[in-house]
């Protein structure tokens, strides 16, 4: 015995999750569960998912996976030949299949290149057919038109002393009114800035200016334990407790210096500050997110 075993469970046990927790938390059959806390993998289909099972055991309740593996190859045993070749045969199998895609593909690039090009000079010619020149005044004018502007003298003559008057409204309206245009107003508005600052181990800091209002919307599309503490360790949910797919925490913490976010499963998970979505600075599944709002 490492000792893997009853670290994993007191963290467990420390975050409030029972066996059925931890199964709806991390998709992991309770046995498994139970078996690597008894340190007994008798029972697993083999090594590959045995350290699997670890590292997302070990991620669901906040300890560290490189550890906890560390520990649990100090007393597993050889891994055997078998199933080393198992694991490694279905890769080599699937790079096969993506040779031969790929062979495909250089095979059928030439003919597409040339499908392409062949619509494009379709494209081009239809395009140039339909934006044609109008057909010779010749063609379609009447032989009246054609005399009339080959001949000056059936011009008729404007009266002497006649002349042009500027037509209505054509002075601009400043000379009219004597006002001047003005330009619209610019909207000077600052917008708010939801800045990264730093990350240390699962713990992210983030800063909030130019903000009026903090307003916090967390939405979930699958489990994910979700709690939130203000600058006073007071919890701003409902309950710090596990979220089912389709759920959404609003809350307003303007009152608040800054707020710390525990999230279990960040893929199943999105945080909006004033209608910003918040870009996780990694893909840890469990994270902590501080926002410290500057007003």
């Amino acid at each position: 015995m490492t000792g893997l075993g009853d670290r994993l469970k007191e963290a467990r046990t420390a975050k409030g999750y029972s066996l059925d927790d931890l199964q709806s938390l991390t998709k992991i059959q309770k046995r498994y569960l139970s078996g690597i806390e008894n340190e007994d993998y008798s029972m697993m289909p083999g090594s590959f998912y045995v350290r699997a099972f670890i590292k997302q055991y070990a991620e669901a309740v906040g300890l560290d996976a490189d550890e906890m593996l560390s520990l649990y190859k100090e007393s597993a045993p050889a891994v055997k030949p078998e199933e080393e070749s198992g694991q490694v045969t279905s890769p080599t199998m699937s790079r096969k299949r993506g040779f031969r895609t790929s062979n495909r593909f250089n095979e059928m690039a030439p003919k597409i290149i040339v499908a392409l090009f062949i619509i494009v000079i379709i494209v081009v010619i239809w395009t140039l057919y339909q934006q044609r020149p109008d057909k010779p005044i010749e063609e379609s004018g009447s032989e009246t038109d054609i005399t009339l502007d080959n001949n000056p003298e059936s011009v008729p003559d404007t009266k002497p002393g006649k002349e042009d008057k500027p037509e209505k409204g054509n002075d601009s309206t400043s000379e009219v009114d004597g006002t001047e245009n003005v330009e619209p107003p610019v909207d000077e508005t600052v917008k708010q800035e939801l800045a990264y600052t730093t990350t240390a181990g699962e713990t992210s800091t983030y800063t909030l200016t130019n903000a009026e209002q903090f307003n916090l919307e967390i939405k979930t599309s699958g489990d994910s334990w979700i709690g939130v503490l203000d600058s006073a360790q007071k919890e701003r949910t409902p309950k710090a407790d596990v979220r089912k797919a389709g759920e959404v925490l609003d809350m307003d913490v303007s009152d608040t210096e800054s707020v710390r976010i525990r999230v279990g499963r960040t893929f199943n998970t999105e945080i909006y500050v004033n209608g910003e979505l918040l870009k996780y600075p990694s893909d840890r599944v469990t994270q902590n997110i501080i926002i410290e709002y500057k007003k």
